[in-house]
């Protein structure tokens, strides 16, 4: 059976590549796409969760409640009327037991580091210019362990910054704003309004524009001098042996605690979300590229079947029945549809290579104005599979008609 259909195939060559070059076309273009972009969301992620903690622990965020107030201070048949509804923030925006959460992350296995964190609202000036910054209070050499920041440093150490004194690291993008370059002192004004002077000892620069034009980092004891703040910590940055046990622990954890536990997934929602729009639009792309290959399979085949008429009825005579015909033309289909996508799988291995090496767009710092690409062995295994897929379903319903055809029905037709 296997060499009539080849015999088929040869006979129609150009018929045969027209078919293959559509199988051969949908499967490469399923992996440019899926290689793009399934190559810049690992770098995405990668980038997401190297160059931020895992879990955070931070003062849980409750707003005042008129009714609340009405409950604690007035009876039931007392009427109140608010001329201003209180209104605000409810307790302090710090962790109130930091001591007992270090305790707890010191004993656990799954914690490979934490850090103690103040962050604050700052300006930052430097001569005439003013720039509304982030800034972080940390122990850099604890940083260093929870996150990359170290590998995407363009001048000076994350650690020159040390643990304690009036130094400070910041994003290049932020350096620009303000004008200033290594070594240079700015002013550094915290929510008390007090300005302090910070030398410049490191710049970093992450590839990511809303951290490099907007975050700057410092040592904790600075910055809680800097806001008259001593031993206030506002979060608790971990990291673990496992990203994905992030829920898992969160979910642990708040059985037991007031405090806030943000997973990495719930602070990059809407950077993640996007994922996922992006494999649906993908996949729209990819098969919308086999619906017209598997239409083309469709259409060839059919013609094919019109021109073998008769020797269809010629198998039939001789004993082939219609199971058997109809085996024949869909080993058309399998050979077309394997011989398609192994093509495409090759040419889409070779154009994604040559790809990765190309500087398409002005050199990055983190990707180098290279595009990353993937390279995982599945997308291969699923390009594949969606192109004997496509050619299958589109051989099925002309095997089925020429199965379905008799050696009088044939003979009638000619005549």
């Amino acid at each position: 059976m296997s060499f009539l259909a080849i015999r088929h195939l040869l006979n129609r060559k150009r018929q045969t590549l027209l078919i293959m070059l559509g199988i051969f076309i949908g499967c490469m273009g399923y992996i440019l796409i899926s290689s793009m972009i399934l190559g810049v969301q690992k770098f995405l992620m990668n980038q997401v969760i190297e160059n931020d903690s895992h879990l955070r622990v931070k003062a849980k965020e409750e707003m005042i409640q008129s009714s609340e107030i009405k409950e604690e201070l007035y009876s039931e048949s007392e009427y109140i009327r608010w001329a201003i509804p209180p209104r605000g923030e409810k307790g302090s925006n710090s962790i109130s037991h930091p001591v007992a959460w270090f305790e707890k992350l010191d004993h656990d296995p799954r914690i490979t580091a934490y850090m103690p964190n103040l962050t604050s609202q700052v300006i930052l000036r430097k001569n005439n210019k003013a720039v509304a910054s982030v800034l972080i209070g940390t122990d850099p050499f604890k940083q260093i362990k929870i996150t990359s920041i170290q590998e995407n440093m363009e001048k000076g150490k994350f650690t020159d910054m040390g643990k304690s004194g009036n130094r400070i690291v910041v994003g290049d993008g932020l350096l620009k704003k303000l004008g200033a370059s290594l070594n240079d002192y700015i002013l550094v004004s915290g929510v008390k309004g007090q300005a302090e002077p910070f030398r410049i000892v490191a710049i970093f620069h992450l590839g990511l524009p809303q951290i490099d034009e907007s975050v700057a980092y410092a040592p904790l004891s600075a910055v809680q001098k800097l806001n008259r703040t001593p031993s206030k910590i506002s979060e608790i940055a971990i990291r673990l042996i496992d990203p994905n046990l992030s829920k898992e622990i969160a979910e642990e954890w708040s059985e037991y605690s007031k405090d806030q536990i943000q997973t990495w997934q719930e602070k990059n929602e809407q950077f993640l979300s996007a994922f996922k729009v992006q494999d649906f639009m993908r996949y729209m792309v990819t098969g919308a590229i086999l619906i017209v290959a598997g239409f083309g399979i469709y259409n060839i085949l059919t013609i094919v079947i019109n021109q073998k008429k008769k020797e269809i009825a010629i198998l039939k005579s001789i004993g082939f029945d219609s199971a058997e015909i109809m085996k024949l033309f869909l080993i058309q289909g399998l050979i077309m549809g394997v011989g398609g996508g192994l093509l495409g799988l090759l040419a889409g291995f070779i154009f994604t290579s040559y790809l990765s090496t190309l500087k398409i767009y002005p050199e990055n710092f983190a990707m180098k104005g290279k595009i990353p690409f993937a390279f995982d062995f599945s997308i291969y295994v699923t390009g594949f599979l969606l192109a004997v897929f496509a050619s299958m379903i589109a051989s099925i319903f002309p095997a089925w008609q020429a199965s379905k055809l008799t050696p009088i029905e044939i003979i009638r037709s000619e005549s």
